[in-house]
């Protein structure tokens, strides 16, 4: 059942002064991408893709304290 007043999940990325940078409406797969909607801004609408390639470039900028702090972050506060 879903509430007429409730909104569509949405996931905000700030910028270091906690002001928004981008608004993630949607996540989804397209081949083998990922494919991230948004708007940048709150204005500018935009269609990100991240490869198989690049997500494995993205993996390699991580050191280990962050790879444990990731596998956390869902049980933290805040």
């Amino acid at each position: 059942m879903t509430n007429a007043t409730s909104k569509a999940p949405v996931m905000k990325i700030l910028d270091a002064q906690d002001k928004e940078l981008m608004t993630v409406r949607k996540i989804e797969r397209e081949g083998d991408a990922l494919i991230i909607r948004g708007k940048i801004f709150g204005a500018m609408p935009m269609v990100a893709k991240l490869t198989p390639a690049e997500a494995r470039a993205a993996l390699r900028l991580l050191d280990w304290r962050t790879i444990l702090f990731l596998l956390t972050i869902l049980f933290r506060k805040g």
